[in-house]
């Protein structure tokens, strides 16, 4: 077992690639001994040397113990097969100084007392006979006169991101998506959170309310952002965990501020309405078929006993929020929604309070989840194709629900198809 990692920047790698770096060089480090790190954070050659800090700046380690000097090399892939050979071994197995001198392209300094690390570079590691093994390129070395051991270092990969996951995600499809998430409380959090993660090319953040600390306990923001806007905290704290998608944040009300939500359905291709009250899924409901926009729309029902998902898309023969409530009444099944629009905490039917943080957090990665096969089915991955419209999970066992709501059992699961819209519906009836 290896106990000491080194981290090198990607500026540091493209140094010792370039082909007029030299072969040999110092170092300096940084390092954290209460976690076992190194950063390397300095190379120079003859000629020119060059800084190196972790992204982000903020990183402990970029500011942490000064951690002396060392040395870097250019050497043959042989010496890092003898690497690997011996941190197969573990961390007290070593290769003597002498034969560890030897592979390198300058004389070694004597190591003293104290000992030094050393990073080396071996261009050819990658190929044979070196290719079939896990021989790395580069290599870290705790050097003394008893011995030369091996050390763990990681370097920053070029492409970092969502672009890793390519070609196995469609990455370039999804960076031409921008959703609008309407209301980034329990739910939407965390369904903004699991889209940043998917890859979407921007997100549209919007809700009037401040982070409090009764949202704490269910909420995917961390006590440091108390006070700030919802949309402002959740925006900055995915930037810093999500760097490929572009967030933006709107203190707006959907339907104070349904003016300005319509202005910016202009650049939107799908909205996700996360919020609790009747009236806000009603408005974004309304705003995204006017738009010639599919809507998805999240919450809970029966206390926190039932997850709902609906999909609506602007199609002729889907209706909207209202149609597909209408049909249910008319089936006779239980309206759901009437007690949406109670305080936390307070009505009959559905007492927001009561749903437990996690069962909140899956009903948003589900409708994340919908929105982006809605996005990537949109874009021909027929792959992601989804069973139906109207998806409802058993969060609990619900008894005296009927239609779409009778689950029974925690973990059922049910979909039902879209409804068609009414003759008299004034969202989907002509203008």
């Amino acid at each position: 077992m290896i106990d000491t990692l080194f981290l090198l920047p990607r500026d540091g790698l493209r140094y010792l690639i370039a082909t007029d770096a030299g072969t040999s060089g110092t170092i300096k480090f940084r390092r954290s001994d209460s976690d076992g790190l190194v950063l390397i954070s300095y190379l120079r050659n003859s000629t020119a040397g060059f800084q190196l800090q972790l992204d982000p700046r903020s990183h402990p380690l970029n500011t942490g113990l000064p951690g002396g000097d060392g040395f870097w090399f250019r050497v043959p892939a042989e010496l890092h097969g003898l690497w690997y050979e011996i941190t197969r071994r573990g961390e007290h197995v070593g290769v003597s100084f002498d034969a560890f001198a030897a592979r390198l392209p300058k004389q070694l300094m004597d190591p003293g007392a104290l000992g030094y690390f050393a990073l080396t570079y071996a261009p050819d590691a990658d190929k044979p006979p070196y290719d079939e093994a896990p021989v790395p390129r580069l290599a870290a070395w705790r050097v003394t006169r008893k011995a030369v051991f091996g050390a763990s270092v990681a370097v920053e990969p070029e492409p970092i991101g969502i672009t890793q996951l390519e070609p196995y995600w469609p990455v370039t499809d999804l960076a031409s998506v921008t959703v609008m998430v309407v209301g980034v409380g329990s739910i939407g959090g965390a369904a903004a959170t699991a889209l940043a993660g998917y890859g979407l090319g921007r997100l549209l953040l919007v809700d009037p309310d401040r982070l409090l600390w009764h949202n704490l306990i269910r909420h995917v923001l961390p006590r440091r952002y108390i006070g700030k806007f919802k949309v402002d905290a959740l925006r900055d704290y995915l930037a810093d965990r999500h760097g490929d998608t572009e967030i933006a944040a709107f203190r707006y009300d959907v339907v104070n501020d349904a003016d300005l939500i319509r202005a910016l359905l202009q650049e939107t291709s799908i909205i996700l309405c996360c919020t609790d009250g009747v009236a806000p899924r009603r408005a974004s409901s309304h705003l995204a078929r006017r738009a010639g926009k599919p809507a998805i729309l999240a919450c809970v029902l029966a206390d926190g006993g039932i997850g709902e998902v609906i999909r609506l898309r602007p199609w002729p023969d889907h209706g909207c929020l209202l149609c597909r409530r209408q049909a249910l009444t008319n089936e006779g099944t239980l309206d759901p929604e009437p007690a949406l629009e109670a305080g936390y905490g307070t009505g009959t039917l559905h007492h927001p309070m009561t749903a437990v943080g996690s069962d909140l957090f899956l009903i948003g990665n589900l409708a994340a989840k919908i929105t982006v096969s809605t996005a990537l089915e949109a874009a021909g991955h027929f792959a992601h194709r989804l069973p139906s419209e109207h998806l409802t999970v058993g969060l609990q066992a619900c008894r005296g629900w009927t239609g779409p709501f009778d689950l029974g059992y925690t973990g059922n699961v049910r979909w039902a198809p879209a409804t068609p819209p009414r003759a008299d519906c004034p969202t989907c009836g002509q203008p």
